[in-house]
């Protein structure tokens, strides 16, 4: 877990940005959490909440928050550690959702995502 939240953040300043990055596991524990040299403090918690999220629903995180814009019955779950911002993508090994990574701090959810693919690619031999 450790390498996969050095490469998050190694590949979001690779690209201009300080972030920060959860990774939690298949019960949404938190399993290992970075923060970039220079992130903002809200960035843990965002990435904490987006990775919950993720692992929660099995999906983005960004594809959840459609989700809710989409059905407005679904936005009535008050359900807390959730959040509706992307920046979170499920960890499969197969088709089985095993955990999720979050990541904080870039100006926009898509260009996390693009730093928490990074991460999972750099284990993806190891989660098949």
């Amino acid at each position: 877990t450790i390498p996969m939240a050095q490469t998050a953040i190694e590949t979001c300043k690779a690209n201009g940005f300080i972030v920060s990055v959860t990774i939690v596991g298949r019960a949404g524990e938190v399993l290992a959490q970075a923060r970039g040299d220079g992130a903002p403090p809200h960035t843990m918690e965002n990435s904490q909440r987006k990775a919950y999220t993720a692992r929660t629903f099995r999906t983005t995180s960004g594809e959840f928050a459609k989700r809710v814009a989409n059905d407005p019955l679904r936005a009535a779950q008050h359900l807390s550690g959730i959040i509706l911002l992307a920046g979170a993508l499920p960890i499969k090994a197969g088709e089985e959702v095993i955990g999720a990574i979050g990541v904080s701090g870039a100006p926009g959810g898509d260009k996390d995502e693009v730093c928490a693919q990074a991460a999972i690619d750099k284990v993806s031999a190891q989660l098949k």
